[in-house]
């Protein structure tokens, strides 16, 4: 209590002095009237401190009842913020890669071999050549500076979210538990596939990625099939997201035993089905979104070069869109290579071309504008399911030292680079961030739609800088591709199955279920 305040509680508590008893008599002696003058002038400076010390009192406690109304009403305007906007991610503080770029050609010469043979049930069905037209998108600039998303408590696009946990950022740790599932427990795994049958140091096995200031849970296939039970989720992209879909497979065959319901002749687009979950598991081959055709040589044959038009989407994937509940899209490795951006049936560019009178627009410009083609695609999708929840994937590295695929390249490290080993001026973050700004642009126009579809972003970039411990190399089948090392691809198990982790905490924040012990 204030000294002030003590003294005016002193004085009201104090007792009043005594009256004189009233006189029948008109005169007073002096003593008597002097006596009757100061009572009287005691008794007003007591009643004017109780009023002043009233008064501060209830001056302090409407002070702290407006404070706790407007603490408790700012607690509700975020915790509703939260609630309605679940799917967030946010870049990271600096721009590090590890990545050695891929010789332009070696990734198709790599993946071209890998064929399996057909089977059975296998469906011969030709994918559409068609493409679905896209209006012009002249500008490929970010956000406006403001609507971008911040560190920590961030503003994405203009609404004011705070995340769970963020798994952008953090380190690997040691697990000793190791995977999930082994090379010998997934029914699903490619026998050229397998890492650990040709030799693969185990050690990249027992570690785990810890994100800072929260826990990743450690993959649990019954919930993630109690979670996704009669839904449908394909993962959209090039060889990486059927990197990713393998690794899924393995970790719920752990659980339940797929059904395999459908493959193309070139083993690009597959179905899987988890019967007594009704879950449906889909892989849609893309190289690019965009409708591409392979430059042709002057002998009329395919070259690892293509032309890209930014302006048309190649329906092989986007009439596959209706029906689903997740999508899951990535990619960006294939605009390594030459290759030629068309829009309005014109060629206006190029990336990583050295011709005259030809602009290098530069592989971030191209990846951004074919992902915002396909974002918007799914926006406006007049077939699709009005909740379809779509996740962006972001950029992968490969992790070659020394040469690439045909001419020597390696990777033989046996644990994860230290952060300090990570490069802070690659492509990789550029290309991460023009991704994560695209879901960004297309979050902010779903809003301001009004519409009930949903954008979120997988931010695996940093951790996947970190494993460069994690690929195949040499370790593989070689009569599917011989003299190469694959230091693009993941071993699985490995650390690819950090993204379905990942996964299943964005699916459980949007389609909760109990949790399964």
């Amino acid at each position: 209590m204030h000294p002030s305040d003590k003294t005016a509680e002193q004085a009201s508590m104090a007792p009043l002095p005594p009256t004189s008893p009233s006189s029948p008599s008109t005169t007073a002696s002096p003593r008597l009237l002097h006596s009757s003058s100061s009572s009287s002038s005691e008794w007003s400076a007591v009643v004017q401190r109780n009023v002043k010390s009233s008064l501060l009192l209830l001056l302090v406690l409407s002070t702290v009842f407006v404070f706790s109304v407007l603490y408790s009403s700012h607690g509700f305007g975020s915790t509703a913020a939260e609630e309605v906007v679940e799917l967030t991610r946010r870049p990271l503080v600096g721009d590090p890669d590890v990545s050695t770029r891929l010789v332009p050609g070696e990734e198709e010469r790599a993946d071209e071999p890998v064929v399996v043979p057909a089977e059975n049930n296998v469906n011969q069905e030709q994918s559409s050549p068609a493409e679905i037209s896209l209006p012009s998108a002249n500008s490929s600039s970010p956000p406006t500076p403001g609507t971008a998303e911040r560190t920590g408590e961030q503003s994405v696009v203009g609404v004011r979210v705070e995340e769970r946990c963020d798994m952008s950022l953090g380190k690997w740790v040691r697990e000793p538990r190791g995977p999930v599932y082994t090379n010998l427990t997934c029914p699903t795994l490619p026998d050229f596939k397998n890492c650990q049958k040709y030799g693969k140091d185990p050690g990249h096995l027992f570690w785990r990625w810890q994100p800072d200031g929260c826990d990743l849970p450690r993959f649990s296939p019954e919930r993630f099939l109690a979670v996704v039970r009669g839904k449908r989720l394909a993962f959209i992209g090039d060889s990486l997201a059927r990197n990713q879909m393998d690794s899924l497979l393995c970790l719920l065959s752990q659980a339940e035993t797929p059904t395999d319901v459908y493959r193309d002749a070139l083993d690009r687009f597959r179905t899987w089905h988890f019967p007594a979950h009704d879950f449906t598991l889909m892989a849609m081959w893309t190289e690019f979104y965009a409708h591409a055709v392979p430059v042709l040589d002057a002998g009329g044959k395919p070259t690892a070069s293509f032309d890209i038009h930014l302006d048309r989407l190649s329906a092989n994937w986007t009439s596959r869109l209706p029906g689903l509940d997740y999508a899951v899209i990535s990619g960006g490795n294939w605009f390594f290579r030459v290759n030629y951006l068309w829009e309005g049936g014109r060629r206006v560019g190029c990336v990583n071309c050295r011709e005259a009178n030809l602009t290098n627009l530069g592989i971030a410009y191209a990846v951004r504008r074919v992902v915002r083609a396909a974002l918007e695609a799914i926006a406006r999708c007049r077939g699709c399911k009005p909740g379809l929840a779509t996740f962006l994937r972001t950029y992968t590295p490969d992790h070659f030292e020394h040469g690439s695929w045909f001419s020597g390249g390696y990777c033989n490290r046996t644990r994860p680079l230290e952060e300090g080993e990570v490069s802070s001026g690659s492509i990789g973050w550029e290309l991460r961030r023009a991704q994560i700004e695209e879901v960004a642009r297309a979050r902010e126009a779903a809003a301001s739609a009004a519409g009930s579809r949903r954008f979120g972003v997988l931010d695996v970039t940093k951790a996947m800088m970190l494993r460069a411990d994690g690929h195949p190399g040499g370790h593989y089948d070689k009569r599917w591709v011989r003299n190469a090392s694959d230091c693009l691809h993941w071993c699985l198990p490995g650390p690819v199955d950090m993204w379905n982790e990942m996964l299943l905490q964005r699916l459980a924040q949007i389609s909760p279920a109990p949790l399964v012990r």
